[in-house]
């Protein structure tokens, strides 16, 4: 019964503490910061990715599976906003072309 009196009096000293809050508090800070570091480089891709790809007026299914799944979907997860959705929406919707035709519209210049 002693024992653990003093160890639920020292947790809650512990808890009580400005010190592991301020630790906790600054952990949280750099992680937001790093989020947010994420999003805005993603964002960049993304909106760069779609501008070249409905410039273009085609995809590559590689491209197209890359696109979402390693930029889109991680960047909507991490709370990514409407903006982006919109030209994930649009370049879906664009015309698959095999990765022969994309170097040959791209050497021609008929892009």
């Amino acid at each position: 019964m002693q024992i653990s009196y003093y160890i639920i009096t020292i947790l809650a000293a512990i808890l009580a503490s400005g010190g592991l809050w301020a630790i906790l508090g600054r952990f949280l800070d750099k992680r937001d910061s790093r989020t947010k570091l994420l999003l805005g480089i993603c964002h960049d891709r993304l909106y760069n990715l779609s501008n070249m790809y409905l410039k273009r007026g085609s995809i590559s299914k590689d491209e197209l599976v890359n696109f979402k799944r390693f930029l889109a979907e991680p960047y909507f997860k991490l709370g990514g906003n409407g903006i982006v959705k919109r030209f994930v929406e649009e370049v879906s919707k664009l015309p698959i072309r095999d990765d022969s035709e994309l170097v040959r519209l791209e050497t021609d210049g008929d892009m």
